[in-house]
């Protein structure tokens, strides 16, 4: 007796991928293509779909993984100008576009049933009474006012006004907060780290102006050593921390689940 399995439906093979890339908890900046295709493969056989155009592009998408697989295999050859592309580079971008284009299609499809649960009431104010203006005598409201008057008016509502400001609490300064924004700061982390490979923390302390930019520079460093992306080293305690820079590119903080 077989077993039959209810699939999940995926909208097309770069959903299928993204799917077993967030499955897997993978880097999809490095991706693992032997384990990858293995699974993507796994996947289609059990697929029952009748539609060929349907079928056609999942396989379509088969092939070029197990191309790159067999790519990955291949001992890579280096000349003295350039060292050859990785293949996985193009499916990333692929895959990044893919990403970025589903995330933007969910908010918008959020935001149209937000907007088909709103009810507009149209006006029922009648139109008499909506076009109704009430006569204004300009003597009457003037009356007896002069500009005398005005002054006096003018004068006594001054008066209060600075009488309202405690002598004392006026010369005080604000306090402002500051605007500090987090994923500038990773980012910026990041680049000095690109560009200097091998720093200290002091050094890189000393390129923030405030209190509060240190601090998020201090749980960036901390963020990145969790990541893996930077090593730390110190001869001797209280020395100066080494900082070394792993990692040749940059990630959000998003991306780094921060």
């Amino acid at each position: 007796m077989s077993i039959r399995v209810k699939l999940e439906a995926f909208e097309g093979p770069l959903d299928l991928l993204l799917h077993l890339i967030d499955k897997n908890k993978i880097n999809i900046y490095d991706i693992p293509i032997v384990e990858i295709t293995d699974q993507y493969l796994d996947y289609i056989k059990q697929m029952e779909e009748k539609n060929l155009e349907i079928m056609s592009e999942f396989l379509v998408m088969a092939a070029t993984l197990i191309n790159i697989k067999s790519r990955m295999l291949l001992p890579a050859v280096e000349t003295e100008d350039e060292q050859d592309a990785d293949p996985r580079q193009e499916l990333v971008d692929k895959l990044l576009e893919y990403k970025m284009f589903k995330y933007v299609s969910e908010k918008l499809r959020d935001k149209q049933e937000n907007a088909s649960r709103i009810l507009f009431k149209p006006p029922t104010i009648p139109k008499e009474i909506a076009d109704y203006k009430e006569e204004i005598d300009v003597n009457e409201l003037i009356g007896d006012l002069t500009l005398s008057k005005l002054h006096e008016i003018f004068s006594s509502i001054v008066k209060k006004q600075s009488d309202k400001i405690d002598p004392i609490r006026s010369k005080f300064g604000k306090i402002e907060q500051e605007e500090i924004n987090l994923s500038d700061i990773f980012i910026q982390i990041q680049e000095y780290g690109i560009k200097n490979k091998i720093f200290y923390f002091r050094n890189l302390l000393e390129q923030q102006s405030t209190k509060m930019e240190i601090i998020v520079t201090f749980l960036g460093i901390l963020e990145l050593i969790r990541l893996g992306r930077i090593r730390i080293e110190q001869e001797h305690m209280f020395d100066d921390i080494r900082i070394t820079y792993l990692a040749s590119d940059i990630i959000t903080m998003e991306e780094a689940g921060f």
